[in-house]
């Protein structure tokens, strides 16, 4: 496989340096990519660039994840509107291990592989590296006028942004080129990959290479798109904020719910860039999607490709069966298998209801659902639809409308849920 070509068709090509499908063909090559660790969990827009790597990797090539400890502390100005918070040596290690532990699911670390995948963090070489050896180091070698002529400076200074750039910031497109020039020096790593907005930043870094250790040392940047909607709106954000990897954070219920609701259009984009499906099979999925988009093949196969890769096939298993609770049917046997965030990620939005856990032992049903709650107007609407078989409670149809409820009910010790006819349902949370 050829890099340079499978990340064309994928639309994952933004900027590639002039010598860099060349370089590639000569070999296996060592690529990196850089992350900074300012949370325990990736989010989906990580994604693209985790997925570069991971065919960087298909296609023969030794892929290094670069977890910013050092950079991490800094903070990068490039499409930041404010400077970031600075995190503490504590909570960047344990970031950095969430991470080590999520990338591992996209990239194979056997160290029998020629190509193995390797993980390194910045402040192992940067945590002795005193401010006054970096200046004669490596500030001696990039001029301030080279430094603000890039992109991420000019548009902090001119006004874009309001709050103005930081010395501390200003420096971070040095501390990065130096990640490269280290990298290439002892990986014998020659190509930077990342995100469109960091072309600056990688670039510097072949240019510190080049005045460093002299014209012949030639170093390579590649970069893909910024992902974006079809409409333009930034990729990975919802309502709630954005879609994690961490199933604490995004069950994968509602990680499954994010592809399977994107539109045609982006569905069409994603699978490739999301998926290491081949184009013959893609291409396929396209075709007979549309013949029928209703079916939403595109999206069930992307959101099935990319949640086993995430979160596993049991997990994606779950979350077909938690769709099924709201659109299909589905049992208490179903219910019971859902954990509390899934429960409540699925039922999300429906009207909910607080009670004290004393009103629901021993209630009768039509007292709690018509009167200490509101799920129906009144009693005598309540056995009418009980009689025709129109109301459940936890997935199980009610016969009788003078049942008592009790906390043997309640799912997880505290939510029973109710449903009216086919498509209404309200959650009761017992306090």
């Amino acid at each position: 496989m050829n890099f340079v070509e499978e990340l064309k068709w994928r639309g994952m090509l933004a900027q590639m340096m002039p010598g860099t499908e060349e370089m590639l063909k000569q070999g296996m090559a060592t690529a990196y990519l850089g992350t900074d660790p300012t949370a325990d969990s990736l989010h989906i827009g990580h994604l693209c660039g985790i997925m570069m790597l991971r065919h960087f990797q298909r296609c023969g090539h030794k892929p290094i994840i670069l977890v910013g400890g050092a950079t991490g502390m800094i903070g990068d100005p490039s499409g930041k509107s404010q400077e970031r918070n600075l995190l503490d040596a504590e909570t960047l290690y344990h970031n950095q291990e969430c991470i080590k532990a999520q990338v591992a699911k996209f990239l194979d670390f056997d160290e029998s592989l020629p190509n193995a995948a390797e993980l390194v963090n910045n402040y192992d070489w940067m945590k002795d590296f005193t401010f006054l050896d970096f200046a004669r180091e490596v500030g001696k070698h990039i001029t301030v006028n080279y430094m603000m002529a890039k992109d991420s400076v000019q548009k902090r200074l001119n006004g874009e942004f309001s709050a103005g750039l930081s010395f501390t910031e200003f420096t971070y497109q040095l501390l990065q080129g130096y990640d490269f020039l280290y990298l290439y020096q002892h990986k014998n790593c020659r190509l930077q990959l990342g995100g469109n907005d960091q072309w600056g930043n990688i670039t510097t870094g072949t240019e510190l290479i080049r005045r460093t250790l002299g014209s012949e040392n030639e170093a390579f940047a590649l970069t893909c798109p910024l992902i974006t909607k079809a409409d333009g709106r930034k990729f990975g954000k919802t309502e709630s904020g954005n879609v994690w990897l961490d199933p604490k954070r995004t069950t994968p219920y509602s990680f499954y719910q994010f592809w399977l609701n994107v539109s045609d259009d982006d569905a069409e984009r994603y699978i490739k860039i999301f998926t290491s499906l081949p184009k013959e099979e893609i291409d396929a999925l396209v075709a007979e999607h549309q013949t029928d988009p209703g079916r939403r093949l595109l999206q069930k196969r992307l959101g099935e490709e990319v949640t086993v890769m995430v979160h596993g096939r049991e997990q994606y298993d779950l979350a077909i069966e938690a769709s099924n609770l709201l659109f299909g049917k589905a049992t208490k046997e179903n219910l019971l298998k859902l954990d509390e965030a899934t429960l409540l990620s699925v039922f999300d939005g429906v009207p909910t209801y607080e009670v004290a856990l004393s009103s629901i032992d021993g209630a009768r049903s039509a007292d709690l659902l018509a009167e200490t709650t509101q799920c129906f107007p009144s009693k005598s609407e309540y056995r009418k639809l009980v009689k025709g078989g129109g109301v459940s409670i936890n997935k199980e149809k009610v016969t009788d409308p003078e049942r008592v409820i009790t906390s043997d009910d309640l799912l997880d010790g505290k939510y029973l849920l109710v449903q009216k006819g086919k498509k209404n349902y309200f959650l009761i949370i017992a306090r």
